[in-house]
């Protein structure tokens, strides 16, 4: 299969008032064509930031300093403003966080999903229509509802509109931003097995942006899970089958099991560093509860374990231990107090 987006060695910098944040840091990974990837972490961890870099929408003081973002094996880093908004929509589709935000109120739900059309091609009015309905009914939307406006539809039809708004064109690459923030754990899941549904369907080329763990095992072939602006461990299911990271570890340790009901979940203890000035060697390493001097002073490359599966830690070959360990909430406790 030929990589429909690979980035390699990324940077980003934001300016802020304290200095430059380093909110992507060495970031590499690719997808497929037909592949799904979720990116998995903490807020402020740089998922979100990746997926504005690959839209071309980074904030006016947002930059690349660094590497390549390869879609189609073409980079489009520095592509010119004009160039990039042909290209999305058509070739790179967003499904945002807010779906409310997304629509303009003053406009029926199905002019703007018009205006996507016609910003990019010439088809008839028919065909436009056409397209509409065969795209809310793929959603599970009534063909009826296009004439009304955005407030006119719940949450969860807002964000079936916006998905199908950003299937509209058939563009290669779909990244869904967060796409149930907001919603109800009911409807959340409806739009997350839509998506999926959607995705199997049409074999779309998928980026998943997410802070939840179960979203991603559930829906994701490959993860690659961020911690303070880099990646700590990536691969497929395996990652949670036999996490290596420490981070990883206690991600999973933070989200319950619905076959083991019984389990005491564990919270992170701590918060992330700062971007503006990260901490030397490992950045998890002040919330670790396993962390060495060494940790505080060198930084991790990340390693593959298996193939297919990397960790970024100088401990994997302790990987196992680690898993045992990490299900005593007095570990993680007193890594907290530690810290």
């Amino acid at each position: 299969m030929a990589s429909v987006l690979e980035v390699v060695d990324l940077h980003i910098r934001y300016g802020t008032g304290a200095g430059e944040a380093r909110a992507v840091d060495g970031v590499s990974f690719s997808i497929e064509a037909g592949e799904y990837l979720g990116l998995v972490g903490e807020s402020g961890c740089g998922k979100s930031t990746i997926a504005k870099a690959v839209l071309g929408i980074l904030p006016p003081n947002g930059r690349v300093a660094a590497g390549e973002i390869r879609f189609q094996g073409r980079d489009i880093v520095r592509l010119p403003p004009a160039e990039f908004r042909q290209m999305r929509w058509r070739d790179i589709a967003l499904v945002p966080q807010s779906a409310m935000n997304g629509f303009d109120p003053v406009y029926t739900v199905e002019q703007q999903i018009e205006e996507a059309i016609v910003a990019h091609v010439s088809w008839p009015a028919a065909e436009r229509r056409k397209r509409i309905e065969e795209l809310f009914a793929m959603v599970g939307l009534e063909r009826q509802r296009l004439s009304d406006y955005p407030h006119q539809f719940s949450g969860g039809m807002r964000q079936r509109a916006m998905i199908a708004m950003a299937m509209v064109l058939d563009p290669t690459l779909v990244v869904a931003d967060e796409p149930t923030t907001g919603l109800d754990v009911i409807v959340q899941d409806q739009i997350l097995q839509r998506i999926k549904a959607i995705q199997e369907q049409l074999q779309k080329t998928m980026l998943l942006i997410t802070h939840d763990m179960a979203v991603v095992a559930e829906n994701c072939d490959k993860i690659a899970v961020m911690y303070a602006g880099r990646v700590v461990e990536y691969g497929g299911k395996e990652v949670f089958r036999t996490p290596h990271h420490p981070y990883t570890l206690g991600l999973c340790n933070a989200f319950p099991d619905l076959d083991d009901r019984e389990r005491e979940l564990i919270s992170i203890p701590g918060a992330p560093p700062s971007l503006v000035d990260p901490p030397r060697g490992c950045r998890f390493a002040p919330r670790c509860p396993f962390a060495t001097p060494h940790c505080s002073d060198v930084d991790p490359p990340l390693v593959e374990v298996a193939p297919g599966h990397s960790a970024a830690c100088h401990y994997l070959d302790r990987a196992a231990e680690f898993r045992r360990m990490s299900e005593d909430p007095e570990i993680w406790r007193r890594a907290g107090e530690a810290a």
